[in-house]
């Protein structure tokens, strides 16, 4: 692993726990976070030793978003000519975009533990994620709307498919702050904790348990879930035969059908 400036990386028990490290800054997003988190989740990919990442935020907040310095710096290098501007936002917006394409095709489980400020770039963050858990002070905004824009990086993408069209359009069109309670019953996240300590002791057990399964069987899971988002059906169930005529080949079906039998817990190589 490398050092980083916006995040810190640890590995232990097939658990990365992966932590943006900016709580100075409230965690807010500068051009070091949307290149490191794309070269860390390439090493996570590549990791067999990886089975489940862990994705918090350092100090009181998980993040305020994209840091305004940046965006401040984008328009530093915005000239005369509408055509040339619009093609040099288009490409940065694509680049930003990338960053949590990666999060999101990630062949791991990633569990966000949320807590205070989770605002703009942070829920388009989030939204890539498999899993949300928040802790009771945790304040939710898409905050896009009031600075004059549409969000651009995932969220109107993605979170129709975690919260639904209309309640989407609702948080997205006011920019209102909304809790943990609301945010659990719309299905944003599936469970909440009374603070940022018992937050993370309670996503760190739930990825202990995902790390104890068969990696194969994870990985599959987690390909066959992201297909459905995109193809019908009967696409996704001619998709998963392919995908375990190879699978189900591997070993660690043997071991998990004689742990079971014997009552025994099963142990899977990376």
């Amino acid at each position: 692993m490398s050092e980083y400036q916006a995040f810190r990386v640890e590995l232990a028990d097939n658990i990365a726990h992966v932590q943006i490290n900016r709580p100075e800054k409230i965690n807010a997003m500068n051009a070091a976070f949307w290149r490191e988190i794309v070269d860390i989740f390439q090493w996570i990919d590549e990791t067999d030793a990886v089975r489940v990442v862990v994705l918090s935020g350092a100090g009181k907040h998980f993040s305020s978003g994209i840091d305004l310095m940046m965006l401040a710096g984008f328009a530093n290098e915005l000239g005369k000519d509408v055509g040339r501007n619009a093609r040099l936002l288009r490409r940065k917006i694509l680049e930003l975009q990338s960053s949590f394409t990666a999060v999101d095709n990630c062949r791991k489980p990633v569990l966000a533990a949320i807590q205070g400020y989770c605002l703009g770039g942070a829920i388009d963050l989030i939204s890539a994620c498999d899993m949300r858990y928040a802790a009771a002070d945790v304040q939710f905004s898409i905050k896009e709307i009031d600075i004059g824009m549409a969000a651009d990086v995932g969220t109107l993408q993605r979170l129709p498919r975690i919260i639904g069209d209309g309640m989407l359009r609702e948080l997205a069109y006011t920019g209102r702050t909304f809790g943990a309670e609301e945010a659990r019953q719309i299905g944003l996240v599936n469970r909440t904790y009374a603070d940022a300590s018992s937050l993370l002791d309670g996503v760190m057990e739930i990825a202990r348990e995902i790390a104890a399964k068969s990696p194969i069987a994870v990985t599959g899971t987690k390909e066959m879930l992201s297909y459905m988002r995109d193809h019908r059906i009967d696409d996704g169930l001619e998709y998963v035969a392919t995908w375990n005529a190879a699978m189900l080949q591997s070993n660690d079906l043997r071991v998990a059908i004689a742990a079971h039998m014997s009552k025994q817990k099963p142990e899977f190589l990376d």
